[in-house]
């Protein structure tokens, strides 16, 4: 007999971005049954594998009993109202990945909009499936594999991405990428757009779609210094 509401476990790993993980978790309390961490802080280099991060947590949730599995950043908060969605978005038994409005704030309440900036979907609620089956790349790559027939569907829901409020970070996150992939092979547009503000064009969070906890930033970088040479373990 299926159950009426399905299990959903949240997965996240977590080093520069250890102090985020507390209010990350007071954000998922009222949405998921439950979460699991991967705790990268021993990592060295500016980058560690994501592949490998992903594989633990995606067999960590499948033996933790998830039906369904929410992949999130410490730095990234889901709108209020997912929480009342979730049952409806996890009652369905095919492989769906539903996706979310990536929203990249510029202030703890306020995104950008133009161009690409307002095109931004992440698919991160997925049905659980084989972790043997996960064929993540080095980073930018989908949490599910192409290969095993997930249909990918808007959830309608959004959700805010913290880490480029700080201008240094949005530089600090340009610079990164260019180390990781220098001939941009993962991503054709490149990253330089990620610290151009040219025709920036910003929309205020409207009622109702509120994340919680609100945000105060600590202006710190969140991530390897590559401009600094600091590419080893946070302090």
């Amino acid at each position: 007999m299926f159950r009426l509401r399905q299990r959903v476990i949240a997965v996240f790993s977590y080093r520069f971005d250890a102090h985020l993980v507390s209010d990350l978790i007071a954000n998922l309390d009222p949405i998921v049954d439950g979460w699991i961490a991967y705790d990268d802080r021993k990592a060295t280099g500016a980058f560690s594998s994501e592949p490998l991060r992903r594989h633990a947590l995606l067999a960590a949730a499948r033996d933790a009993g998830a039906d369904w599995i929410l992949a999130i950043d410490p730095d990234e908060r889901l709108e209020r109202s997912a929480a009342e969605r979730i049952a409806k978005l996890t009652s369905v038994y095919r492989r769906i990945a539903w996706g979310f409005r990536l929203r990249e704030m510029y202030s703890p309440t306020d995104y950008r909009v133009d161009g690409l900036w307002g095109e931004k979907i992440q698919y991160r609620l997925f049905k659980a499936y084989d972790p043997a089956n996960c064929q993540s790349k080095a980073f930018h790559d989908l949490w599910y594999p192409s290969s095993v027939g997930f249909k990918a569907r808007d959830s309608g829901l959004n959700l805010y991405h913290l880490k480029m409020i700080e201008p240094k970070r949005r530089i600090a996150r340009r610079d990164l990428y260019d180390y990781l992939d220098p001939g941009h092979v993962l991503q054709d547009v490149g990253y330089d757009y990620l610290a151009d503000e040219a025709g920036a064009v910003f929309e205020r969070i409207s009622p109702g779609r509120e994340y919680h906890p609100p945000h105060v930033d600590d202006g710190g970088l969140w991530m390897a210094d590559i401009a600094a040479g600091m590419h080893g373990r946070p302090t």
